[in-house]
């Protein structure tokens, strides 16, 4: 399976979405699952 990489941009804007949700009272696992990340990838 080809991996894709993302644009240091699409990773910014997925950054700020999951900053959003996380003070709009959401949980990291709420958070991850639409990002399409996983919580290890999420961490780093």
């Amino acid at each position: 399976m080809k991996r894709t990489r993302h644009s240091a941009e699409q990773i910014v804007t997925r950054l700020r979405e999951a900053n959003a949700m996380l003070a709009a009272g959401r949980s990291v696992a709420q958070i991850i699952q639409p990002l399409g990340v996983s919580e290890q990838t999420y961490a780093r």
